[in-house]
């Protein structure tokens, strides 16, 4: 198992919806087999959707998630899907680089800088010391954390990494820092996540919005969310299924 980053655009030329599934070619099936078991960070690049003349994008990872399962995609040769669970928007967007440091440290030349065939392979291994510095500023708000003095040395810094008592990863997977995560970016509207699909998954959405067939009725974007990530009974049992 090893970590890695799926990059995927506000408007995909791909099938993904991040909460859910990610959706690539066959040169990407090494790399997120090896991620099986382990968690991805995700990053939305420049370009907003597949022409090359979009812009917009943040340039930033925005969400963490636990990769369970590749399978083929039986509707398109030589594709497959990453599914993956646990997914949680970050307090913060965080740019690929701050300064003249970067968060993965591939994409940085020895002259400084950035080397655009590596930024270019959607799908990239990244090792843990530097997934760990993605998350900790990512969730600094909720961690107490000031960027400007944060104790983890970012790439190129003389002081090594700390290490954690538990690590960070392990923390988005717990019910209370979901919960503190979801409190301090405010309760996601119904057109944010539609626009973006960067909701939380959609069990938190269950857990935390009793009232939740008012907020996806006439939604099939957001029944899909739900569909594929609870049990088929649970599902079934909804008012709002169909």
């Amino acid at each position: 198992m090893t970590k890695a980053v799926f990059t995927t655009k506000v408007t995909p030329s791909y099938n993904d919806l991040p909460e859910v599934r990610y959706h690539f070619p066959r040169a990407y099936l090494n790399q997120a087999r090896q991620a099986v078991g382990d968690h991805i960070v995700y990053y939305e690049p420049r370009r907003s959707s597949v022409k090359l003349s979009s812009f917009g994008g943040r340039q930033s990872y925005f969400g963490v998630a636990r990769v369970t399962a590749v399978v083929e995609d039986d509707a398109l040769a030589d594709h497959y899907y990453a599914l993956v669970d646990n997914y949680l928007d970050f307090d913060r967007p965080v740019p690929f680089s701050e300064g003249s440091e970067y968060y993965e440290s591939a994409l940085k030349k020895a002259d400084g800088s950035t080397n655009k065939g590596a930024f270019g392979r959607a799908v990239r291994l990244i090792p843990d010391d530097e997934f760990d510095r993605i998350l900790k500023s990512g969730f600094a708000p909720i961690l107490g954390e000031n960027l400007a003095s944060q104790e983890v040395a970012l790439p190129g810094f003389s002081d090594p990494p700390t290490p954690f008592e538990r690590p960070i990863v392990e923390m988005t997977v717990s019910r209370p820092f979901r919960e503190r995560s979801f409190m301090h970016n405010g309760r996601p509207t119904f057109s944010r996540s539609l626009r973006t699909g960067l909701t939380p998954s959609a069990t938190d959405w269950l857990f935390r919005e009793p009232c939740i067939g008012c907020l996806i009725e006439g939604s099939s974007r957001l029944a899909t969310i739900l569909k594929s990530s609870l049990p088929r009974t649970m599902f079934l049992k909804m008012p709002f299924a169909f």
